[in-house]
């Protein structure tokens, strides 16, 4: 996937010398220091990162972070103090007035607020066209598309209304319907869903997650909440004094988090919703193939001291699962005969999981297998690894770091 907006060592220092604060900042002195010192205040310092494209990235913090600070100053509403953003191969920190305007109205849709930022002397479809309109849009035009995107929002039959007859719910959907209408490439919405009740919240993070699926927009949004980070963002940045700590999934975040403010902040995180079969599998000791003997199976078997043994073909397809005492009995009922084949009735079919399923899905498949080890396969029925029950235990265990090639 390529990349379709980068960050290289970008500053934002709120004050008449913003070159001082930085040159503190580089020889070592603290946000809190350079504003005692020097009165200036640092709301973002030396970040870089990207996102691509169709990406929701997420920007996660407590209150002054700097993460809102830094969504603004990616469209330039706060002039950078220094630093590059590169979008779609242009550094927009390079143009001027009139160049950045136009580039705007192309590539971005707008933001997104917290406190709706509808205009209330308008109605639903007239909040909507509003950004057509700004980009000079024919009337008939502008209605068409706007109507279009109040339908995917589900506002359909409130085209009329005007925002003091609508819920919170509602108005939000006016908002992200406005940024749509607009059919940018990048989004930015900025604590979208802070201020709603926590029902409509979690249906507008879904409805977002369903409007994403369809319509692949790059979309950067800030949050404080590690829930909503979790379920909205395809990535995470978690920023501190300024600093962007740690990058990653929500797996690699809670399960390798960077230093202790990362652990401390994700530790109440519940594991089970984040954490895929993927990350806890372990690779497998040995298997079984179809052209293999009853007697070399169960070898295989005793070898590495199994109660039992998954089958794969040649092409590492699963296969099904076979019983150690099953196989041991079958063996000793037919020992004078020889060549023994195998028999398929020992053949024994399994629960099994994907590598991007989730734990909490992973520990109710586990709950009812009746024997040997949880099988992960690929979408092609391909063995990755299997799951046992040390491994589902460690997971739960806030210490729980997976291992990582090379460790």
């Amino acid at each position: 996937m390529e990349e379709k907006i980068v960050v290289k060592n970008l500053s934002k220092v709120f004050g008449k010398n913003p070159d001082k604060a930085l040159k503190a900042l580089k020889d070592g002195k603290s946000k809190d220091e350079v504003l005692r010192d020097q009165k200036q205040m640092v709301g973002v310092y030396d970040v870089s990162f990207s996102v691509k494209t169709s990406e929701i990235f997420v920007l996660m913090g407590l209150s002054g972070s700097g993460k809102s600070t830094l969504q603004r100053l990616i469209n330039r509403l706060h002039e950078p103090s220094s630093g590059q953003i590169i979008i779609e191969g242009t550094d927009i920190t390079k143009l001027n007035k009139k160049e950045l305007r136009d580039f705007r109205r192309k590539h971005f849709c707008g933001m997104v607020f917290q406190n709706f930022a509808v205009l209330p002397h308008r109605t639903v479809l007239e909040n909507v066209e509003f950004g057509l309109e700004l980009q000079g849009a024919e009337k008939e035009d502008r209605r068409k598309k706007a109507r279009e995107i109040i339908k995917i929002v589900g506002l359909e039959g409130n085209e009329e209304s005007y925002p003091s007859e609508l819920s919170g719910g509602m108005l939000q959907r006016v908002g992200l319907a406005r940024g749509l209408a607009v059919d940018a490439d990048i989004m930015l919405m900025d604590e979208a869903f802070s201020a709603l009740d926590p029902l409509i919240r979690t249906q507008m993070q879904d409805e977002l997650l369903e409007l994403q699926n369809r319509m692949q927009k790059t979309i950067i949004f800030v949050t404080h909440d590690l829930d909503e980070a979790f379920k909205l963002g395809n990535r995470i940045a978690i920023m501190y004094d300024g600093r962007i700590i740690q990058i990653g999934t929500a797996e690699e975040i809670i399960s390798r988090p960077a230093n202790d403010y990362v652990k401390s902040f994700v530790e109440d995180m519940n594991r089970a919703a984040v954490l895929t079969a993927g990350t806890i599998m372990r690779p497998v000791e040995e298997t079984a193939f179809p052209g293999d003997g009853p007697r070399t199976i169960l070898r295989k078997i005793r070898k590495k001291g199994l109660s039992g043994i998954l089958m794969t073909d040649t092409k590492r397809e699963l296969k099904g699962y076979v019983r150690a005492d099953e196989l041991a009995e079958y063996i000793n009922k037919h020992k004078d005969k020889e060549p023994l084949p195998f028999d398929n009735s020992l053949l024994h079919k399994t629960e099994q999981v994907y590598e991007n399923t989730p734990l909490s899905e992973v520990i109710n498949k586990y709950t009812g297998l009746e024997f040997g080890p949880l099988p992960v396969t690929d979408e092609n029925n391909k063995l990755k690894g299997v799951i046992v029950k040390g491994t589902l235990i460690a997971a739960l265990s806030e210490s729980y770091r997976p291992e990582v090639e090379g460790e």
